[in-house]
């Protein structure tokens, strides 16, 4: 049995390295075993990396931290899996020099993936590792698409939790989806409110049928609807910049909500937007989000579109203990 367990542990270390594209060794350890000596979770990463299934670069610049990927063999390997089945990763992914360069955003994703693990064993719902999909692609037509930095699926235990964008799954739950936006200021405002409109898009979008195609009486719906019952709800992650520049940020969402053309978006799901300081801080559940296209509240990210509490007064939002004291890494240092 204890073959068959340390078999398993191996296989969700790959599988979740080939999903998030990287991690740290802190990571990966907080990810799978928080509750083992991370000696543990080293030695495992080191026996995988002489299996040829992972490898590592190290970052001088970051106190010689390693960031573990899969290697070509171990993606392939994971490929395989039914859990994996389907899902292809970008050009560059088991590349070490690509991974060096992509550490600054990579390593934030994996974060906020981890503050939503975190948060989901403190309060009891169900949010697996492998239930953080990065880089989920979403076609729009004429070439385009729509690729957020991950998608989540969470499942509250709060019966009363979600709405617009939740799903009862039968077991004294809600089943919540959201797209995620990981945005570390490498853009300029402009551009980061202009994924609103993407997904505006995206909710919209009916597929034309293939030229030839028999025309029939079925009432043609959004290309979403195949993937899931609900729009998942969109939350942006803001990095990278200060109370002044995350003030900004927040203006131009706000701004391009109030667009005709976004009206359905924000009519049907909930828009959500926090810092990373935040999220860290106090976990995701706590009021640090505010709603884009609403009142200027804090909520947390699993409220409803329609019931709003109200105004927040001065106080603090209580602070979510970490799994791991003195866990808060800084990779505004590794913007590349």
């Amino acid at each position: 049995m204890t073959d068959v367990d340390t078999a398993s542990r191996d296989r969700l270390t790959v599988a979740v390295l080939a999903q998030y594209r990287m991690a740290t060794t802190e990571q990966m350890h907080l990810i799978l075993s928080p509750d083992v000596r991370i000696e543990q979770t080293r030695r495992r990463l080191v026996k995988l990396r002489g299996e040829g299934l992972i490898n590592r670069v190290t970052l001088p610049q970051a106190g010689r931290t390693r960031v573990w990927y899969t290697t070509r063999y171990g993606a392939q390997v994971a490929s395989e899996w039914p859990e994996l089945r389907g899902r292809r990763p970008p050009r560059g992914a088991h590349d070490r020099t690509a991974v060096r360069l992509g550490v600054g955003h990579g390593l934030t994703v994996t974060e906020t993936a981890l503050a939503f693990l975190q948060d989901a064993r403190r309060h009891g719902d169900l949010c697996q590792p492998l239930d953080w999909i990065p880089e989920v692609h979403h076609p729009l037509g004429g070439g385009e698409a729509v690729i957020p930095d991950a998608l989540l699926y969470y499942r509250s235990h709060d019966t009363g939790t979600g709405e617009a964008d939740s799903s009862g799954d039968g077991a004294g739950g809600s089943m919540l989806r959201a797209f995620v936006e990981v945005d570390r200021a490498t853009m300029g405002p402009e551009r980061l409110a202009a994924k609103l409109g993407a997904y505006a898009r995206l909710h919209q979008y009916i597929p034309a049928p293939p030229p030839g195609t028999r025309r029939t009486l079925t009432v043609p719906e959004e290309s979403w609807r195949r993937r899931y019952p609900l729009f998942p709800r969109l939350l942006f992650v803001l990095d990278g910049t200060g109370p002044a520049g995350i003030h900004t940020r927040l203006t131009a969402l706000q701004a391009a909500a109030r667009q005709p053309a976004h009206t359905a978006l924000l009519h049907d799901i909930p828009i959500l937007a926090a810092p990373m300081t935040d999220l860290l801080r106090h976990g995701p559940a706590a009021p640090i989000w505010h709603p884009i296209g609403g009142p200027d509240q804090r909520v947390g990210w699993m409220h409803t579109r329609h019931t709003l509490p109200g105004p927040t007064t001065g106080a603090e939002p209580r602070a979510a203990a970490p799994t791991t004291a003195g866990h808060r890494p800084d990779w505004s240092q590794l913007r590349t």
